[in-house]
């Protein structure tokens, strides 16, 4: 496999990518016990010069509790073929990586309702109480 594009014009270099291939568990049958299918991809994240420093020190400070050290470590091992492992452990890496670097969202700016739907809204619970009130048993 080659480089891994993240985002834009972020991409991790391949000789920054660790494998790691072992014995999978789950569907397989005999084969399972001899094919390496289960897949570890890591990637150090802070030693790497894939990243700005502004979306290293992002990325560090969200991924934060998903590191090893300053390395990042995605496993696949839902597919009974190593290939399709490997495509997915890159695809969860890159997605992984991406929403750590992406912009925080805008700040939501806070509002207030305007005088006419605060009316609006107290002359309709009055309606629903004076039906409510109507349809109560006359009092003896």
């Amino acid at each position: 496999m080659g480089d891994l594009p993240v985002r834009g014009n972020v991409t991790i270099p391949a000789r920054e990518l660790r494998w790691r291939f072992s014995h999978s568990g789950g569907p397989g049958g005999q084969g399972v016990n001899t094919s390496d299918t289960r897949v570890e991809l890591s990637w150090d994240l802070g030693a790497s010069s894939a990243l700005p420093p502004s979306l290293k020190e992002r990325a560090l400070a969200r991924l934060g509790h998903r590191l090893t050290g300053t390395t990042l470590t995605v496993v696949a091992s839902e597919f009974r073929s190593q290939l399709r492992n490997r495509q997915a452990a890159a695809a969860r890496l890159a997605a992984l990586v991406a929403e750590a670097t992406a912009p925080p969202p805008r700040r939501r700016r806070p509002t207030k309702p305007s005088g006419a739907a605060v009316e609006r809204r107290l002359r309709e619970k009055k309606r629903r109480s004076e039906i409510k009130r109507s349809r109560r048993a006359p009092v003896e």
